[in-house]
């Protein structure tokens, strides 16, 4: 069976505020981690987006994967289809209980205190010994393009989350919900889009139906290979 005969469910990720898989200490938790990896300054950050309530959508279980084409409602899966989505978020159920449990024992030994207690820079300090990892620079325009800082091609997701370790899930599930459609659960408000200066669909439905285009943001005048053409090469940076 096709998604095209699947049964429409009228639910909404925002029909309810506040967590459905997560506990309450568990949503607080992620919501306080994803606010550093995406930190409110002189933009919203992913406190404002509530990607908490995206990722607690997509760890609730199959009902929010596949929205429907006009955005009202989610696809009903079902069989063999339903069976692997749910083994795909059970093992990402196990990786966010293991790693906030992590989170904890680690802000415990060095500060003595639960996660969701500790000040920003002691919050950041744990999620550097929990990734292993320096935490980042801010992005310059002009760092070198292979220093690590400039990230993947726009529209490029490099990466299977059904592969990586808690952090990196957590790294990227934020994006995800700062940056995704908002019918998702996140991205509250458009926030993210705003502030990359992207519009937006109005809903999935003007995606589906032509009312929407993103050919202003397109170099019409650019062919294969994009990278070289000269159309492109004039944008890149010195």
């Amino acid at each position: 069976m096709g998604q095209a005969e699947w049964v429409t469910v009228p639910i909404a990720t925002r029909d309810v505020e506040g967590p459905i898989y997560l506990s309450q200490d568990e949503w607080d938790t992620v919501e306080a981690a994803t606010a550093r990896i995406i930190p409110t300054d002189h933009h919203p950050g992913a406190r404002e987006a509530r990607v908490v309530r995206f990722i607690d959508r997509m760890l609730a279980g199959t009902q929010f994967v596949f929205p429907a084409a006009d955005g009202i409602g989610f696809l009903k899966m079902t069989g063999r289809e339903e069976a692997a989505w749910a083994e795909r978020i059970e093992a990402r159920r196990e990786l966010y209980r293991n790693g906030m449990l992590e989170l904890d024992e680690l802000a415990k030994v060095d500060f003595g205190a639960r996660f969701i207690s500790l000040s920003d820079e002691d919050q950041d300090k744990v999620l550097e010994k929990l990734s292993g990892q320096p935490k980042p620079e801010p992005f310059t325009f002009d760092a070198p393009e292979d220093d690590g800082r400039v990230g993947a091609p726009a529209g490029n997701q490099p990466v299977s989350e059904d592969f990586l370790s808690f952090f990196p899930l957590l790294v990227l599930n934020t994006r995800q919900g700062f940056y995704g459609d908002p019918v998702y659960g996140g991205n509250e408000n458009r926030i993210g889009w705003a502030v990359i200066g992207f519009d937006g669909p109005a809903t999935l439905k003007s995606t589906m139906d032509g009312s929407y285009t993103t050919l202003k943001y397109m170099i019409p005048e650019a062919h294969w290979p994009y990278e070289r053409h000269p159309e492109v090469l004039r944008y890149r940076r010195p």
